[in-house]
């Protein structure tokens, strides 16, 4: 465990950007630098995988768990079951609980990876489903429901976006009271006062504390529950990070490979490098301006690398940084494989829809673009004609080699 300074925790995290929003920056100052405490993070195994962004409120708890902090991470198999609305335009597609349970356990798994779940100050993995399963509908809504006020509810992000493109459902209301109640029951349980999370959960999480403070009135008592806010990760442009021409870009390296993980992260621009040096490794902060202002593409790898290495393991990194350099020096022999088939070129195929197949185009208006522009190569030389029909015979032992831009390759194989 690489030991924090508790004293300082929280400009510790403010000096490497963490901090966004905070419900009383004082009462929490004096939580994140006080006696060990007990704070937690939510996630919703929405999908098998975590991306970047759930990520980034891991690194942080991570920094709670260092300093000495008591941490849990709640994965949400009851609210996952209702679908946060924060940030949507429509309804989430609604899973089965099946999918929730396969979805929770890979998850679970990849939290795991993360978070020190058994060492000397081992983090807990709960689920909400666990204290919901088993609360009457209308004993929950007696005991919770009535500290809520539609109208306050409707105002919030979460909701008003929603609710403008006309499709709320009672559904998505709920969801607001069961993430308010989680805060409540864990701090029942285990004590927690702090619960950290991205910004875009700010109305979820200040409703904890405020259904904190309404229980506690009715009983004649005070409640000490505070909510704590990264910002949303985005680029020097404000556009969130983490989105490719493939999708999002998980950790799971199943879904989005170490070599392509690496790559996004070189490829990010210059003005980027000095955050996410920042906000995903451990270097001290003199030693990543020294790096940024003295040498940008040493910078940029050794960003790329730390960060690889941070979510897959260094082995895993030191190949990725490998094959770039040899895609770069050698002409690509140890590109990226996209596999296809005799049959999928039986009448050959048009480059653009070959570009798009593969994903080095996002759609063909995109690689009509990016043909026009010069930025496509086969077998080593530039593509200019939109209507190119590549074959068999365009192969080589091999494969096909395509490449985009400088740094952009796919070797397409036949099997």
């Amino acid at each position: 465990m690489n030991k924090i300074d508790r004293s300082r925790l929280f400009e510790t995290l403010k000096e490497r950007g963490y901090v966004y929003q905070s419900t009383n920056e004082d009462n929490v100052r004096k939580i994140v630098n006080g006696n060990p405490t007990t704070v937690y993070v939510g996630i919703d195994p929405t999908a098998d995988s975590l991306h970047i962004g759930h990520f980034f409120s891991l690194m942080m708890l991570k920094y709670f768990q260092d300093a000495g902090h008591k941490c849990i991470v709640l994965i949400g198999g009851a609210t996952a079951m209702v679908g946060d609305p924060s940030g949507r335009t429509d309804m989430r597609q609604m899973m089965t609980k099946e999918k929730v349970q396969n979805n929770l356990n890979e998850v679970k798994t990849l939290v795991e990876r993360f978070v020190d779940t058994k060492g000397e100050n081992p983090a807990i993995i709960v689920n909400n489903a666990d204290w919901f399963s088993g609360y009457d509908y209308v004993d929950f809504m007696r005991d919770i429901g009535k500290h809520f006020n539609v109208n306050e509810m409707l105002t919030n992000d979460a909701y008003s976006r929603r609710l403008a493109e006309g499709g709320l459902t009672f559904l998505e209301m709920g969801y607001m009271l069961m993430q308010a109640y989680d805060f409540v029951y864990l701090n029942k349980k285990y004590g927690c006062n702090l619960q950290i999370g991205g910004s875009d959960q700010w109305g979820n999480m200040t409703a904890g504390t405020k259904l904190s403070r309404k229980i506690a009135f009715d009983k004649g008592e005070t409640s000490n529950l505070e909510a704590l806010t990264c910002p949303l990760l985005t680029n020097s442009e404000g556009q969130k990070m983490g989105k490719t021409a493939k999708g999002a870009l998980w950790v799971a390296r199943e879904k989005t490979s170490v070599f392509d993980f690496y790559q996004y992260f070189y490829n990010v621009q210059d003005k980027d490098v000095l955050s996410l040096l920042k906000l995903f490794t451990r270097l001290p902060l003199d030693e990543i301006d020294e790096l940024v202002n003295t040498d940008i593409i040493k910078a940029k790898k050794v960003m790329a690398f730390e960060i690889t290495k941070l979510i897959h393991g260094e082995c895993e990194a030191n190949k990725a940084v490998a094959m770039a350099e040899s895609l770069f020096s050698n002409g690509g022999d140890n590109a990226p494989e996209f596999v296809m088939s005799k049959n999928d070129f039986a009448n050959g195929v048009n480059i653009c829809d070959l570009l798009v197949t593969t994903k080095l185009c996002s759609s063909k208006s995109d690689a009509r673009r990016m043909i026009e522009g010069g930025a496509i190569s086969m077998k080593g030389e530039k593509v200019s004609d939109f209507a190119l029909i590549v074959t068999l015979n365009d192969f080589e032992n091999s494969g096909l080699l395509l490449k985009k831009g400088k740094k952009n390759f796919i070797k397409v194989v036949i099997k």
